[in-house]
């Protein structure tokens, strides 16, 4: 009765009525009663472009004040689970969630240990406690304990973290890659990620002399080996008890964030497999992400070689003599990538898969790519041989690329096509479709007891869980994508603008150009341009970026979280926690950011009003193009729209809330009461 009062209440009082069919949008996924899973185990499912005989089923959201979830595991012998969740970069806010998926919705989530500075992996050991990272931590705990924080014990500690001093004493706040990842193998050893403090260790001209950081008894960009004593088992530190010693396994790795080891591992000739990261080239095409076959000993190229022997030129003097001369093309020491993976795909998980429930995967590689370029955003198969290694085949082996004009490319180095290992896809379409997905950004990933996959996304804060489905897949979804008119026609309001034409010149000048440079690809310069092309390459870029720019909303994109640093993604320009303090009018600039946001479409910017969870509007022919959220700001262009009296219309609203079915041509209206003034 209470239901039916509030329905017919709100049909007086003029407000929309969100019928049962309709979808409700968790986290950017549009969801409805569709559900993947069975039982107790049955999730809402989401529109994710999977591999036939597979769904995806949504286990936690936003919803579930998940904030920057990174991995997960489960509790051996129970349907439980612990999710690392990160917190954001540059905090110390990261918490271990045990996650009870049977639970109801809401309810899933219970916190464990807070405070945790960039807690990562997580791994069940040799004695079948579960371990967990910190930037410079590794330690074990009971999550089921009535006080997990009391069973706490740490077996290494002092590990390069977030704040390190480089061999020329200079300070980093932030090192470019402080998360630890490591593995065990089956005799108790520990082989611990300890990433690069920078992308490329490129310093000012002229570079004489070898990466300092990557060198030494505790080279950073280099896998640490720690042993265990006779037992298999890493005592508890006590205060005041030294680290346990290591060894540098293996040098040259940007970042092993993806590590894999066969379970037959270290008996000879079984896999020890590495997903790099490779520096950031601006080209789409290059450099490719790697697959390592790790050794003992060897040297994996970082920052001296790319692809599979492309020297770095900025190190051509320190390849020319010394330990590393010809190191890419012609020296004992370098090992060549086992296969290449997609360009700046950014592998971040890789596991061998066993479970019942898949056998068609069985044995098989399992690969998340989280990268936001088009060659990321996918989790890939690889058939592998019977000591775990990939299956290279000759050139040309092809890759995918989401939404391209040639949506396969070839492997390749500046040498031509290479040979790779070739690869199916678990999942293939996850480009950011309006409406019903937010762009995939696979990190953690697990196999549940059941044979169930589990997925970590951390931009979009989700738990995803893959089960079994039945009958053909859906038809792949449509790239829907901000288009190239539509980035046009911003950027022609912003030089009709005398005011927001000179605040993209202070942004470009004493932001991009001073900070910025070397990050993103270099937003697009090049050598040669003039001051005008410059302004509109800049502005292009950033509104081409998913979800940097929302028009008339500077608070909505990330373009303004990141610039500030109140967001989960790290911030930019890296090491910029000071330059509001140290340079003036850095903060004036941030400003000036908001502002070009705020004042690039002509028009008023208004509120949607505080009400319904969500506000419809539809197209001048009245077909319905969405929902957006309560409190959302829009740019209205006509307060009393002349061709739909009653309605106001607007400039097209935040991506995420189209539905994809109407066209900016016949424009977006919404009822003038569901309008209210920005305060």
């Amino acid at each position: 009765m209470c239901a039916a009062a509030a329905v017919v209440s709100a049909v007086l009082l003029g407000f929309p009525v969100l019928a049962a069919s309709d979808p409700l949008r968790k986290s950017g996924y549009a969801v409805g009663p569709e559900t993947c899973g069975s039982g107790d185990l049955a999730f809402p499912k989401v529109q994710i472009d999977m591999k036939a005989g597979f769904c995806a089923g949504l286990v936690g959201s936003e919803e579930d004040h998940l904030k920057f979830p990174r991995s997960i595991i489960q509790v051996p012998g129970r349907d439980l689970f612990v999710v690392a969740d990160m917190g954001g970069w540059g905090h110390s806010d990261g918490r271990l969630l045990l996650l009870d998926p049977r639970a109801a919705s809401g309810q899933r989530f219970k916190e464990l240990l807070t405070g945790i500075e960039y807690p990562f992996g997580l791994v069940i050991g040799p004695d079948k406690k579960l371990y967990a990272s910190t930037a410079e931590t590794i330690f074990r705990f009971d999550p089921l304990a009535d006080n997990p924080r009391g069973t706490v014990e740490t077996i290494i500690r002092h590990m390069p973290g977030r704040r390190i001093t480089l061999p020329d004493g200079t300070k980093l706040e932030e090192a470019a890659h402080p998360l630890k990842q490591f593995v065990f193998d089956k005799n108790g050893r520990l082989f611990v990620n300890v990433g690069a403090h920078s992308d490329d260790c490129i310093t000012p001209a002229p570079i004489t002399k070898p990466c300092a950081p990557a060198e030494g008894t505790s080279a950073m960009a280099a896998l640490w080996l720690f042993t265990p004593p006779s037992g298999g088992v890493f005592p508890a530190l006590k205060p005041g008890d030294p680290d346990p010693a290591h060894t540098i396994y293996a040098r040259g790795l940007r970042n092993s964030l993806a590590l894999a080891l066969h379970p037959n591992f270290p008996d000879a000739g079984y896999a020890f497999l590495q997903g790099e990261n490779g520096r950031d080239l601006p080209d789409i095409f290059k450099p490719n992400e790697e697959i390592n076959a790790i050794e003992q000993g060897r040297h994996y190229g970082w920052p001296y070689c790319y692809d599979l022997s492309t020297p770095s030129p900025e190190f051509k003097s320190v390849l020319q003599s010394g330990v590393y001369k010809s190191l890419c093309t012609a020296n004992t020491l370098y090992k060549q990538p086992f296969s290449l993976l997609p360009p700046h795909g950014a592998p971040l998980a890789m596991l061998y898969y066993h479970g019942a429930k898949f056998p068609e995967l069985e044995g098989k590689l399992l690969i998340g790519l989280h990268g936001y370029r088009p060659t990321g955003s996918r989790v890939l198969i690889y058939d592998v041989d019977n000591h775990g290694f990939p299956k290279p085949a000759p050139p040309p082996v092809r890759y995918h690329v989401s939404c391209a004009a040639d949506p396969t490319h070839n492997f390749q180095t500046d040498a031509g096509d290479v040979a790779a290992a070739p690869f199916d896809e678990l999942i293939a379409g996850w480009h950011r479709v309006n409406g019903t997905r937010p762009q995939g950004a696979p990190v953690g990933m697990t196999v549940a007891e059941d044979g169930a996959i589990w997925l970590v996304e951390d931009k979009n804060q989700t738990i995803i869980r893959v089960d079994r489905a039945a009958g053909d897949p859906p038809p792949p979804l449509p790239c829907d994508t901000r288009s190239q008119a539509l980035i046009d026609q911003l950027a022609a309001f912003v030089a009709k603008d005398p005011q927001n034409k000179i605040r993209l010149i202070t942004l470009r000048k004493n932001l991009v150009e001073k900070h910025c440079v070397g990050c993103h690809s270099d937003f697009g310069l090049k050598a040669g341009q003039s001051d005008a092309d410059k302004d509109a390459t800049v502005l292009k870029f950033m509104l081409s970026q998913d979800g940097w720019i929302y028009p008339g909303d500077p608070v909505s994109g990330r373009l303004r979280t990141r610039l500030r640093g109140t967001g989960a993604e790290k911030l930019m320009p890296p090491g910029g926690e000071s330059l509001p303090k140290t340079e003036p009018g850095y903060a004036a600039l941030l400003t000036t950011a908001d502002l070009l946001v705020a004042r690039m479409v002509p028009g008023t910017p208004m509120l949607i009003r505080l009400g319904l969870p969500q506000r419809k509007f539809f197209s001048k022919a009245n077909k319905e193009c969405g929902e957006i959220p309560a409190a959302k700001v829009v740019v209205v262009t006509q307060r009393n729209a002349v061709d739909k009296p009653g309605f106001s219309r607007f400039f097209r609203p935040a991506d995420p809330y189209l539905n994809g079915d109407c066209s900016d041509d016949d424009g977006y209206y919404i009822r003038q009461d569901f309008l209210v003034p920005v305060q």
